[in-house]
């Protein structure tokens, strides 16, 4: 089985309350550090690798990014899956073939650029051609972006989520949209959902999450800010 198909099938079937747990390295280190932990797959956070880079989230140039992508890839035998934000204005055959270039199974795609909702049709249409281009050989999570920069109507999210599952989208992402919201998605969703933990104990954990409907969880640059926060501890030690 390749490791596309080991990554679609690690999303299908989750019983409740026990969704996929992806968490995000942004380099090759954190990468083996997770997979020795226990983790099947992995998935890179835009924002998280900006940060390890040097750039604002959203600035890392797209030959930074893949390049990134490729090394985390190299460095492990897990299926990983890349954001890549809006797709960095590149055409839908060129995204396919540094995705693959790269090692990856798999990408996000946001349905926003610079802070603004894109046409939910002509996105569709962008995601359609993407699928077209990686037919089976690559995850395609649609991430919809309606809690982020919208009006944080559930049936606007619902109504994009549509629009993206009938043109190939394999998951669905509708980062930040509150945790009590999740049911409703759940039932007008098709296919994996994914959800968006975060790690300072504030929000559900992502067992909570699967039971409300979750079949998916990733945390974003989480991890790499927490990592960042235990570096300054140390150094404050180191400095006494």
């Amino acid at each position: 089985m390749s490791k596309v198909d080991v990554f679609r099938t690690l999303h299908l079937r989750r019983a409740q309350g026990d969704p996929l747990v992806l968490p995000g390295p942004w380099d090759a280190a954190s990468a083996r550090a997770l997979v020795e932990a226990g983790f099947p797959a992995l998935a890179t956070p835009s924002a998280g690798v900006a940060a390890a880079l040097g750039y604002a989230d959203g600035a890392t140039p797209a030959d930074e990014m893949f390049a990134a992508v490729a090394r985390i890839a190299r460095a492990v035998d897990v299926p990983v899956s890349a954001d890549i934000e809006s797709g960095y204005g590149l055409a839908p055959k060129e995204i396919v073939e540094r995705l693959l270039e790269a090692g990856a199974v798999g990408c996000n795609l946001e349905d926003s650029q610079n802070g603004v909702l894109k046409d939910r049709h002509e996105h569709a249409e962008f995601l359609a051609e993407v699928r077209s281009a990686a037919a089976d050989r690559l995850f395609v999570n649609a991430r919809v972006d309606t809690f982020v920069h919208g009006d944080k109507d559930p049936d606007r999210a619902i109504e994009r989520a549509a629009l993206y599952v009938a043109a190939g989208a394999d998951c669905i992402y509708p980062i930040l949209a509150p945790a009590g919201v999740l049911p409703l998605l759940r039932a007008g969703i098709q296919g994996p959902l994914n959800a968006l933990a975060r790690l300072d104990g504030e929000g559900p954990t992502p067992a909570a999450l699967g039971e409300l409907g979750a079949n998916r969880v990733t945390f974003g640059s989480g991890l790499q800010r927490r990592a960042i926060a235990a570096v300054r501890d140390i150094a404050v030690t180191l400095k006494g």
